[in-house]
């Protein structure tokens, strides 16, 4: 182990080694280079950890020779070694460093554990299964391609903010394959941006509860406003609703093709209509007349409705076990549809022995709702739409969170500057008024298919 000053000309005259050979410097102790048998040589600091010749002798490497000059690797090596006298240990840290988690590796025992119901929410419940395929889409899309091979440790509150402002800028947008519903479209956006911000939030808590970091660095970051903000239809949208809805099921909607394809053999303009299938005309009403969630509606098992008594006794809900009166249209519309299978809302499994729920109404939706001129509508304001009615009514905010499912009173409250009768009054009362507002006097009677030999395009 040769001692010499090292400079640019001796780490530049340095010859290939058979095996690892080390040049101590003669200025600075403990600075040197190494020159690995492999090839390659870097610049590195041998110290002693702790005091007296017993201490353990460790080593680190500074840089590699050539991305760092002599000069250079010399003052890092001085501050490192001024760190050391003071009781640092740069190698254990960096050891620590090695074995510390990555945050694609706390996400993924975050989500073990709440999987397990282990991860307690708000309501004092464990997550429900679509809560948990939510975080775990926001995991896989925006938190782990942005920070997820970042150590622990190593996050900071700029990281975080950053991370939130890729994924409104829509750096994770992509179109990915699911197994729950075939394809799912990302594109990000400010709305998910905050609810990837809230949910490392949640992570890096269960962490340090868990003692495996000391910060949360999503602490202190200003979030996006979500946009929370209730949409309630108009009686003039209702009416355009539903007549879409009846174009939509009967004689089908105009489309046009994608100007940006070349489609060789389009069909005529006059025969450029789609037609949606029964189930999804029916999904689409009953939201608006029960004020369920999409879930509730599309999970809807015939065992769960009671025809002579007018109820539907739901299993699950966003609040656990629930009760929903239904009013006379809904209860019209579900006499009427054909039972296909185990589901209400009949998918393209219906009837088989794996059969599985629809996974959602977007297409169906998009289709109505740019034919009824309702385009940013969302299908969750159609349930903001039937409590906003039942306020306007004059009935109590009491009784319209018991038809919601709602919780917590505070919940129905943004309903208060809308506006005890029995439930059952109250759900007639909203149904009623959609039904009138909505045109459809008779629900109890299937819509008449009428064929016109049209190119029809499913719209399932």
């Amino acid at each position: 182990m040769p001692n010499a000053k090292i400079t640019k000309r001796l780490v530049d005259g340095l010859a290939d080694a058979t095996t690892d050979e080390f040049y101590w410097d003669t200025d600075v102790t403990g600075f040197g280079v190494r020159v690995r048998a492999s090839g390659g040589s870097s610049y590195v600091v041998r110290y002693r950890a702790g005091f007296g010749r017993g201490a353990p002798t460790r080593r680190i490497t500074l840089g590699a020779v050539g991305k760092l000059t002599p000069d250079e690797a010399r003052r890092i090596a001085k501050t490192k070694l001024a760190e050391i006298a003071a009781g640092a240990d740069p190698a254990a840290e960096r050891a620590k460093q090695r074995a510390e988690m990555t945050v694609s590796e706390l996400c993924d025992t975050y989500m073990t554990a709440a999987e397990a119901g282990e991860i307690i929410g708000k309501g004092g419940t464990a997550k429900k299964a679509s809560t948990l395929y939510s975080d775990r889409g926001r995991i896989e899309r925006h938190i782990k391609p942005l920070i997820g091979s970042r150590k622990i440790s190593a996050v900071t509150k700029l990281d975080i903010e950053r991370m939130m402002r890729d994924v409104a800028a829509g750096k994770t947008a992509a179109d990915v394959k699911t197994k729950k519903q075939g394809r799912a479209i990302v594109t990000g956006g400010k709305g998910a941006a905050a609810k990837s911000v809230n949910l490392i939030g949640a992570i890096f808590s269960f962490a340090i509860e868990h003692k495996l970091t000391e910060a949360n660095p999503a602490t202190g970051v200003k979030r996006y406003a979500e946009n929370r903000g209730e949409r309630f239809l108009s009686s003039d949208e209702l009416e355009r609703l539903g007549a879409a809805i009846r174009d939509a099921e009967t004689l089908g909607i105009e489309w046009t093709p994608d100007p940006s394809k070349q489609v060789k053999h389009a069909p005529r303009p006059e025969n450029r209509r789609t037609i949606i299938s029964p189930y999804a005309a029916a999904a689409l009403r009953l939201l608006i007349l029960t004020g369920c969630r999409l879930s509730e509606i599309l999970h809807l098992e015939w065992a769960h409705v009671d025809f002579e008594r007018g109820l539907l006794f739901l299993p699950t809900s966003k609040t656990g076990r629930k009760t929903v009166v239904l009013n006379a249209p809904a209860l019209a519309i579900l006499t009427g549809l054909p039972r296909l299978g185990r589901y209400v809302i009949a998918s393209d499994s219906a009837g088989a022995k794996d059969e599985k729920p629809r996974a959602d109404l977007s297409r169906p939706w998009r289709l109505v709702s740019r034919a009824a001129g309702l385009e940013g509508v969302r299908l969750h304001d159609l349930r903001h739409t039937h409590a906003s009615i039942g306020a306007a009514a004059g009935l109590g905010l009491p009784i319209i969170g018991k038809l919601l499912g709602h919780s917590q009173t505070t919940t129905t409250a943004r309903y208060a500057h809308l506006a005890d009768d029995p439930l059952r009054r109250a759900s007639d009362v909203i149904g009623s008024r959609i039904a009138a507002a909505m045109g459809d006097t008779a629900f109890e009677k299937e819509a008449e298919i009428v064929d016109i030999g049209v190119r029809r395009r499913p719209a399932n």
